[in-house]
């Protein structure tokens, strides 16, 4: 696998929730669901190539995954990274547009 196809399955999902939205308008500031083994300068390279941003910071995150139970058996879900990605002032990630221009 070259460099590049490395940087393209590093971005999972977006993360969107109450705290996130929050977040991208007081700090605009983006969530996203990242690979486990994502690095913070690979994380900032690939949003600015896809988005076409500029990005101040990259913080990142383990989220311990749940254990769930369900009648007498133990189940655990499984670990996944978070990363906080802050644009720069006067940035403005449109996802609408950037998922109708990759088509």
């Amino acid at each position: 696998m070259t460099n590049v196809e490395r940087l393209f399955k590093l971005l999972l999902a977006i993360y969107v929730s109450e705290k996130t939205s929050n977040l991208m308008e007081r700090r605009n500031t983006v969530t996203i669901k990242v690979s486990r083994d994502a690095k913070k300068a690979e994380i900032k390279v690939i949003v600015q190539t896809l988005f076409n941003v500029k990005v101040d910071n990259v913080r990142t995150l383990i989220v311990k995954g749940k254990t769930k139970r369900r009648g007498q058996h133990i189940g655990h879900r499984n670990n996944w990274k978070k990363a906080y990605v802050t644009l720069k002032r006067g940035e403005d990630m449109n996802l609408v547009n950037a998922i109708n221009e990759s088509k």
